[in-house]
C-alpha cells in the first residue's frame, strides 16, 4: 500500500512539474490560449449556446465564435448582413435555404465540413439528434434578420 501511495504521489508531482514546464515555455506576449474547460459558454436560446473567442460580433470588425446547437435546436429562416465562414467541429449541422422553414429538407454537414454563408442570403440551420459545435468567423455586426414566410 505504501509503495502505491508513493507511486501516485510521484505521478501527481511529475504531472504538476510537466504542466508547469509547458506553461513556462510560452511567452504570453507571443501566445494567448484558453483551455477547453475555461471557455465561457452563454445561452443564446433554449437550444443553443455561444462562446466568443475573439472580437465582438455585435460591433464592426472581425469576430470568432463557437456556436453549440443542442439536439433539436434549429433556427428559422433568417439572413446576416455579411459573409460568415463556418467549420463544423463536432456532430452534424443541418442547413437549409429559402424563406419556408422545412427541417426535413435540410442537408447534413458532418464534422470537418467548411461552409460559407453569403451575406443577405436566407438560410436556417441547427442540430437534429446530437450536439453540434461550429466555429464561425465573420465581420460584425453579426445581426440576424428574420425572413420566414408564414
Amino acid at each position: 500500500m505504501r509503495s502505491l501511495t508513493y507511486l501516485l504521489l510521484g505521478a501527481i508531482a511529475s504531472t504538476a512539474i510537466f504542466t508547469s514546464a509547458i506553461a513556462a515555455d510560452l511567452n504570453p506576449a507571443a501566445v494567448a490560449f484558453t483551455l477547453p474547460d475555461k471557455i465561457e459558454w452563454k445561452q443564446t436560446s433554449a437550444r443553443s449556446q455561444q462562446a466568443i473567442l475573439a472580437g465582438d460580433p455585435s460591433k464592426p470588425g472581425i469576430y470568432v465564435v463557437m456556436q453549440k446547437w443542442l439536439p433539436g435546436g434549429m433556427s428559422h429562416p433568417h439572413f446576416h448582413p455579411n459573409d460568415r465562414f463556418i467549420t463544423v467541429l463536432k456532430g452534424t449541422w443541418w442547413v437549409g435555404t429559402g424563406t419556408k422553414f422545412d427541417p426535413d429538407s435540410t442537408v447534413p454537414m458532418p464534422a470537418g465540413t467548411f461552409v460559407k454563408h453569403f451575406g443577405k442570403q436566407v438560410h436556417y440551420d441547427g442540430a437534429k439528434n446530437e450536439e453540434t459545435v461550429l466555429l464561425i468567423t465573420g465581420e460584425g455586426p453579426a445581426t440576424s434578420t428574420p425572413a420566414e414566410e408564414k
